[in-house]
């Protein structure tokens, strides 16, 4: 914070101070522009800490650009940012839960807490909200201590908004097993887990979404509500009879007018929500009836505690604006009116906007602006100029940039330079100091600016800015790189747990592959009673209706069956040859493909390659200019990368990741690395549209540098050509990016030392034989976009060097996903507004054969559009052209297939719109909407369906998944096994794709793991023991502890896959911390787990008891030496008895031991006994 060190220099600044405290209205200010802005508003609220400030913008993306500017300059918690809760007036569908977590987040904090600066784009004021004494009611606190019923708690999240699930996932949920309660507020980071002792409560915890396990003890929450609009059972009956009266007196006024079928569309569509209003349940549409709710309602102003400050930024835009909003609010009411979608009263959920600006200008009102004009409908009580300057944009010119500063201290000023974060900084003021200039690095700016001093702080702004009044000059990163730093999310609480994965849940109906008996259709669990004692077992169904009972602890036999495709498998039957053949086939086509796979590997490591430099000054100045915060995966890769280049072994790296993912970085810094040492670049890519969009990407970072970076391809006439490839001949192009023309005869080079290949898996069979010649004493970099699954990383480590980005990258600005029903008023209007800010739009309908017919209609609707027209069926040539000019705008809209899941990156699409969303799959749409937002604008996603139909509940459920996609949920770890399933029959060919068909994903990564570790010669594990252990105890989870079935599964398949005992305490702990204290059946399931592991250790094969007595049976004969044997015999001699058969065997006596005595006895004697041997057991 340190605006108000300066602005206090400011005479202007002072006279404005002066006239506060002297009780002047109506302060205009000119003279500023971007973020001089936001310094003068960050200097009056440190002066005037106390007051609430309210910032009101023209739109949304300089609202959001002046609210990241005050974070910086007040601290993020200082500044709170309003955003509009609507796309489209009326359309109470198309909501954003980001938007309203925000909204109310806003709301929440300015009822309960200190004086806050708001900044909010003016559309965002006119709606009319629930009075704050009403939220207020509405408002759960809870406290450690106290009785609450948990019950009528639960009651009220459901009026509150809240969704009831069965394991939290994302925001506005709760989920509630036995006497614990799991929310995530909107409002809240993490969400809480509320344990009940009774009626008291025991313990509030936070936890992690991803792993479930919980941290950091609270002594009292607060639940904010998770929707704008709250209402309870009585409230909503009232609400319901009002509105059945409104809807009976347009029933007469439309049968008047002859307008019975616009009725019955109203009377259709009212009906629904009078129903949902009658039982108090919360829907999207609420909002159309907050008048019937409320007697009276309010605007933001009405949840200041204090009378703020408002801020107006750029009055006369913002009068231009108001009249944009009314417009439309008013135009978009008279066509729902028109189609009987609304009832009247529906105009009352907005203030006018004249309303809104006449009772902000009641407050201390400042009115910013760059030029001295003053509108009339505003009042003026003072007038202040003040003298700031832009500073030049240096955009990486890092020469430029010391000549700039040096300019700066001559003339004595004192300059701050922002670096975006600190590694950027500590290393710009060391940059600068190899200059001789003196620059020093600090965290935060600390006492006085000296003249002709110059310090480096972390932290960003969208425009730096000199005062020649105070001779101070702001540079900010995005002057200094071109571009600001964009910062990942921060990294989540450690945590003990695993990573819970939706991803292999298993539903009864699911086929299953069970490594023994083949495919089977999975039943469910089943609870069987044997000699009294209780145990679940997996219910199988094979061919002929045979079923198969398999113990719960045998789960890691069982894989559930995935393949590429989404046809049914063939059953198998139970005790039949047909498995062991098919099974056996795929195993020897496995080892002959991962024998090939190591012989190529082999040969490519005995080749000698050149062997780079360490990285120059340049490749960090170069390194520092990428405009975002690497992931860790994108780190790593990097590392990888340089390790392979700078060995003298011929690099072969495949770099695995989703589009957007960062692997471009990845290619352009081994090139760049690559140019360093003289040598050539060649980038290889599919299509036209991918070569022009690697040299816009490859040309705009080596700008800087004195570096040349050419493209060839069709779109080059034949003397643009020659004239490259002579360059390139003759070494003066460093980087050539191009499609398989690169792979003729008349290329050479003079010395290429990289080649980059993109998406090989797209080149036909020829240009795939090209290629080998042409990777020949080269280090290759192959990039996919396919996602590659880990498991199958996994398998092929050590045979094939790869390096997986899985971290996705943080966006700016999240994509705004909406799933509506169709309606062309409001495609109409997702265009224009796209159109409006000079962006264009994807169009996805998944229909060939009537695609023109659909683009014809779409350019009925929307005739200022340019349409154009792409899908897999046209010819290759043709399809290019279509999307090369889409890719320089000379096309709005494309309208088009699937076509655009892969490999596309256009920055200025920011509008998805797909038709009949329901039909799709979840990682088709999941990719498709990764095709937007992949520049700093606010991106939309509209997913459709059909008006009035009725979504299968599947369909819905995908839907409801991508909708609350802006946090990744288990939705999206079924997206992505999905796309990597298909991505690993890429990368592994067709052949292998069919075998992956025959025995399911997930057995046949086993086979390939197995398959490469026998050909290396790894020896293989040596058979382990699997313990059978029958203590005639209940061990199983029951339904009352865990209902749901899938989880049950999941904790089933956890406590299998225990590999240490350290694991299995921390496996305990989390199932008390998720489900509650463990009955006896949980806690002997979990010692049964121990206990094997022990004697996996000991090599003993049986532990079994009859009656009084528990025998031990070690698995052979040779499990045990002799003298081990004795020494054993010796050391127990009174406390256990052994038995001198073929097999070693002892037992003890266990009569009238309860369960808890029982394995406590058990567990204390292997582990004596492992002691006793030198047998290490807890690793």
């Amino acid at each position: 914070m340190f605006a108000l060190k300066f602005c206090e220099k400011i005479e202007d600044f002072n006279r404005i101070t002066k006239d506060i405290e002297n009780g002047i209205k109506g302060f205009f200010s000119y003279g500023l522009s971007d973020s001089q802005k936001s310094f003068i508003i960050a200097g009056l609220k440190e002066r005037f800490g106390k007051r609430n400030f309210l910032v009101v913008v023209p739109d949304a993306l300089e609202a959001k650009r002046i609210a990241e500017d005050l974070e910086f300059f007040l601290g993020k918690e200082e500044v709170l940012y309003f955003p509009s809760n609507y796309v489209i007036p009326y359309e109470t569908e198309a909501k954003s839960l980001e938007f309203t977590a925000q909204r109310l987040s806003v709301l929440e904090k300015l009822l309960f807490n200190n004086s806050k600066i708001v900044v909010a784009p003016l559309n965002a004021l006119v709606n009319k909200l629930v009075p704050p004494n009403i939220v207020k009611n509405f408002t759960l606190e809870l406290e450690y201590g106290r009785e609450e019923n948990l019950e009528e708690i639960i009651l009220r999240l459901i009026n509150m908004g809240y969704e009831r699930v069965e394991i939290i996932e994302g925001k506005g949920q709760f989920a509630q097993r036995g006497g614990i309660l799991d929310i995530f507020p909107l409002t809240a980071e993490y969400p809480y887990r509320i344990e009940f002792f009774g009626d008291e409560i025991d313990s509030i915890r936070c936890f992690n979404i991803e792993d479930q396990r919980s941290f950091d003890r609270l002594e009292k929450i607060r639940i904010f509500p998770a929707r704008e609009v709250i209402f309870d059972e009585e409230t909503g009956k009232k609400a319901a009879l009002k509105v059945s009266q409104d809807l009976e007196e347009k029933r007469s006024a439309l049968y008047s007018a002859g307008k019975k079928e616009i009725f019955e569309t109203l009377k259709e569509k009212v009906g629904v929500h009078i129903d949902k209003l009658e039982r108090g349940i919360f829907f999207e549409s609420a909002e159309l009836y907050t008048g019937y709710l409320y007697e009276e309602l309010c605007s933001l102003m009405d949840y200041f505690s204090t009378p703020p400050f408002v801020f107006f930024i750029e009055p006369g835009r913002l009068m231009e604006s108001s009249k944009n909003i009314a417009f439309e609010i008013e135009e978009t009411y008279k066509g729902l009116l028109e189609k009987g979608h609304i009832l009247p009263s529906a105009s009352e959920i907005y203030f006018s906007v004249e309303r809104v600006i006449d009772e902000m200008k009641k407050y201390p009102s400042f009115y910013i602006s760059m030029f001295p004009r003053i509108p009339k409908e505003f009042s003026i009580g003072g007038v202040y100029s003040f003298q700031f300057r832009a500073v030049t944009a240096f955009n990486g010119k890092f020469e430029l940039l010391v000549e700039e500063i040096m300019n700066y201290k001559k003339r004595r000023y004192g300059i701050i330079l922002l670096s975006g974060n600190e590694e950027r900084g500590k290393h710009l003021s060391k940059a600068l100091r190899e200059k001789n200039i003196e620059a020093v690095f600090y965290k935060s700016l600390k006492g006085e600016l000296m003249p002709g001093q110059i310090v480096v702080i972390p932290g960003s702004i969208g425009k730096g800015f000199e005062i020649p009044e105070i001779r101070v000059a702001v540079i900010s990163d995005t002057d200094v790189y071109g571009r600001p730093k964009v910062k990942q999310a921060k990294p989540a609480i450690t945590k003990k747990g695993k990573k819970i994965t939706a991803v292999d849940e298993l539903s009864p109906g699911d086929y299953v592959v069970h490594a023994t008996h083949g495919i089977g259709r999975y039943l469910g669990v089943e609870t069987l009673e044997v000699e009294g004692n209780k145990r679940d077992y997996f219910a199988l169904q094979y061919l002929g209706g045979d079923k198969l009972y398999v113990p719960t602890d045998q789960v890691e036999l069982i894989y559930k069956y995935v393949s590429p495709e989404d046809k049914p498998p063939k059953l198998n039957k139970l005790g039949g040859s047909e498995w062991s053949k098919t099974k056996a086939k795929v195993k020897e086509s496995i080892k002959e493909m991962a024998r090939e796979l190591i012989e190529l590997y082999a040969a490519r490591q005995s080749i000698k390659g050149f062997a780079f430099s360490k990285d120059t000054v340049w490749q960090q100045e170069f390194e520092e200019m990428f405009p975002y915060e690497e992931t860790p995966d994108q780190l790593m890769a990097i590392e990888e990368v340089k390790k392979d280049m700078e060995s003298d072994k011929c690099m072969d790296r495949i770099i695995c990741g989703d589009v957007g993912y960062g692997k471009t970085e990845v290619a352009l810094r081994a090139a760049f690395k690559a140019v360093m040492d003289g040598k050539q670049v060649a980038v290889l890519v599919p299509t036209t549209i991918l070569a022009e969009q690697h040299y816009r990407t490859f040309a705009e970072r080596f700008s800087p540098f004195p570096l040349r970076v050419e493209v060839i391809s069709r779109f080059k006439s034949k003397a643009e050509q020659k004239a490259i490839l002579k360059d390139l001949k003759n070494g003066a192009v460093d980087v050539i990016i191009g499609t398989h023309r690169l792979l003729q005869k008349d290329v050479r080079f003079k010395d290429l030392g990289l080649l980059i290949i993109d998406e090989e898996q797209r080149f036909g069979v020829a240009h795939k034989e090209k290629i080998k010649q042409l990777k020949k004493n080269v280090d290759v970099l192959t990039m996919t976009a396919t996602p590659i699954p880990r498991t199958l990383h996994m398998a092929l480590s050590g045979i094939r060097d790869m390096s997986l980005i899985e971290t996705p990258p943080e966006n700016r600005f999240p994509v705004q996903t909406y799933v509506v029903e169709y309606n062309d008023s409001l495609i109409r209007d997702a265009i224009l507004r796209e159109l409006s800010r000079e962006g264009q739009v994807y169009y996805v309908y998944n229909r060939v054969q009537d695609i023109k017919e659909e683009a014809m209609r779409l350019s009925l609707l929307v005739p200022e559009a340019r349409i154009a027209v792409a899908h897999g069926q046209m010819d290759e040539d043709e399809l290019e052209e279509v999307m090369l000019k889409f890719y320089h705008r000379e096309y709005d809209v494309l309208v088009c297939t699937t076509i655009i899941e892969t490999g596309l990156d256009i920055p200025n699409v920011n509008t998805l719109i797909v038709i009949n969303s329901d039909r799709f799959g979840l990682s088709q749409l999941y990719q498709l909407r990764g095709r937007v937002g992949r520049s700093n604008r606010q991106a939309f996603a509209y997913f459709t369906y059909k008006k009035d139909k009725v979504l299968s509940e599947q369909a819905e459920k995908r839907l409801a998944a991508i909708r609350e996609f802006t946090e990744f949920g288990a939705g999206f770890k079924l997206a992505m096994r999905d796309l990597e399933i298909r991505g690993a029959g890429n990368v592994l060919g067709t052949e292998q794709h069919g075998h992956m068909m025959a025995v399911g994903y997930d057995l046949y990564c086993k086979l390939l793991e197995e398959a490469v570790r026998e050909l290396k010669g790894e020896i293989a594990r040596e058979e382990e023991v699997q313990p059978v252990i029958d203590l005639k105890v209940n061990a199983f989870i029951s339904e009352d502890y865990i209902q749901n079935e899938a989880l049950r599964m999941e904790i089933y398949r956890r406590i299998a896959a225990l590999e240490t005992l350290k694991e299995a305490e921390e496996l305990e702990e989390e199932i008390e911390d998720r489900f509650g204290d463990l009955p006896q059946p949980v806690r002997n399931l979990l010692s049964i787990s121990k206990l094997k592991l022990l004697a996996k250790k000991l090599k003993i094969a049986n532990i079994i008891r009859n009656e009084d007595y528990v025998v031990f049976k070690f698995k052979s004969k040779d499990a045990l030496n002799v003298e081990d044997y004795l020494k054993l015999v010796a050391f127990f001699k009174n406390r256990i008895i052994f038995s001198g058969t073929a097999v070693p065997s002892f037992s003890i006596r266990v009569k009238n031991m309860d369960d808890h005595k029982l394995f406590i006895r058990i567990e204390e004697l292997l582990k004596e006994m492992a002691n006793f041997l030198f047998i290490t057991y807890n690793e």
